[in-house]
């Protein structure tokens, strides 16, 4: 049997690598999500078949109740709710390594007896996985709006009281490596590190909350690698690592592209959640505004243009519409391409999920690096409630707090039209010059609606 289940574990993680791989493109990304959750259902029977695994009636009630609230969940959520999603499962995730910990102290009378791996792995999984757990939720009430997406701290004490509470869950923590067997230095770790996570997260705007949303997943992938060394469960180790190596990458690549330090990032105090356009700017400053009719004019007679998605695309759901009218214009003989930024929405890959799931062509999708030369030759840009992934003063204003940020160059197009629903900022909170530039025209209203209006435009022309 221990062979048997060696080969099955051989199996379940070559078949996580292999379908990771497919994860690299929208053709191919179900193909990989599924070869995955092969591997993993793999992964679970291996462990299942482990000698002397316990209650199984009580195994067989977990898997049930997992069953029955995820999978509805999965399959009920919208889209524009994924970032929060994958937020709250994540900290899911997190809290059970938490979980596991605090019942593996019991049991063992504060790991009385234990090797000194299983004691570190332990409290390393029990601090993080608290960290991530409550982080976590703290992430997913400010994308659904249940907590202010601006930053809530305590000014020039928030790192004083951050470092406090890390140093609490250390300290507890190391208190029971030192041979402490008090149920409240468990709790307490637990407490601490539930508070740090809390703390960390508050502070930061809805502006980094993609970044914060990958670091939270590497955390969590990282406290499930040590339970899985603690409990010597081959599954978690491996599943675990690969969560905390991508999810690290992912987070460097994606504060890159930010041009902003990870640690600035937890630092917090940027991002305003998208408040109303700051008062003296907009008012100081001409807005032109167009309708569907003149839009559609602009994009009939276009050679190329190019679609730039950005959050207010998710909130309408107008995918599909946007999908439509790029069809219509292919048919008049106008290049369609569409500018996808590395941070655009509330989580990595949003706008290639949506345009993915919109059938729309993987060729014409085009990283920040591949588009960016393009504008300079392109007759319309259409902006598609993209804010501060388009922000010109990102790139010319030294003052602004986005300076250095690499940005989509759509200020370089010969025209563009901004689709919004109103004068107010995005996750950054600061207000968009290209909004007032000459060669720019606002389109206002719900996105899938405007777009549809200037394709039956399109239609009659």
């Amino acid at each position: 049997m221990t062979t048997f289940v060696s080969v099955l574990y051989v199996l379940a993680f070559s078949l996580f690598i292999y379908g990771l791989m497919g994860l690299t493109g929208p053709r191919t990304a179900v193909r990989g999500n599924l070869i995955a959750a092969t591997g993993m259902a793999i992964a679970v029977v291996a462990v299942l078949l482990t000698p002397r695994m316990g209650n199984w009636p009580l195994i067989a009630l977990g898997v049930a109740l997992g069953t029955l609230v995820g999978v509805p969940a999965a399959r009920t959520v919208k889209m524009t709710a994924m970032p929060q999603m994958v937020a709250l499962f994540n900290g899911v995730g997190g809290g059970a390594v938490a979980l596991i910990a605090f019942v593996e102290f019991r049991t063992t009378q504060g790991f009385a007896g234990e090797p000194a791996y299983v004691l570190v792995a332990s409290l390393f999984g029990a601090v993080v996985g608290s960290v991530s757990f409550w982080g976590s939720l703290v992430a997913f009430g400010k994308l659904q709006g249940l907590v202010p997406g601006r930053p809530i701290g305590l000014g020039q004490f928030q790192q004083v009281v951050n470092a406090l509470l890390l140093a609490g869950a250390v300290g507890c923590a190391v208190a029971i490596g030192l041979g402490g067997h008090s149920e409240l230095l468990m709790v307490g770790a637990l407490a601490f590190g539930a508070a740090f996570g809390v703390m960390v997260v508050l502070p930061i705007g809805g502006a980094d909350m993609p970044v914060v949303i990958s670091l939270l997943n590497a955390l969590t992938g990282l406290s499930a690698a040590a339970a899985g060394l603690a409990l010597n469960i081959t599954a978690m180790i491996v599943a675990g690592m690969i969560v905390g190596a991508s999810g690290s990458i992912l987070t460097n690549l994606m504060a890159k592209a930010m041009n902003r330090s990870i640690p600035a990032i937890v630092r917090g105090g940027f991002g305003g959640g998208g408040g109303a356009a700051a008062v003296g700017v907009a008012g100081d400053r001409a807005v032109r505004e167009t309708n569907a009719a003149d839009a559609a004019i602009q994009l009939a007679y276009a050679n190329q243009v190019i679609v730039v998605p950005g959050y207010g695309m998710a909130v309408a759901q107008a995918q599909y519409a946007v999908r439509d009218l790029a069809k219509l214009l292919e048919e008049k003989g106008v290049e369609v391409k569409y500018a996808i930024h590395p941070v655009a929405g509330r989580m990595p890959g949003h706008m290639n999920v949506l345009l993915a799931e919109a059938d729309v062509p993987y060729e014409q999708l085009k990283d920040m690096d591949e588009i960016n030369g393009e504008f300079s030759r392109t007759d319309l840009a259409l902006v598609i409630g993209a804010n501060d992934v388009t922000n010109p003063a990102a790139r010319n204003d030294p003052g602004s707090p986005i300076h250095g940020m690499p940005i989509l160059n759509v200020d370089e197009s010969k025209a563009v039209i901004v689709l919004k629903r109103s004068m107010n900022t995005g996750f950054a909170g600061i207000d968009n010059p290209l909004y007032y530039e000459p060669e720019t025209e606002m389109l206002f209203g719900d996105a899938k609606a405007s777009v549809e209006a200037v394709t039956s435009e399109l239609k009659a022309l």
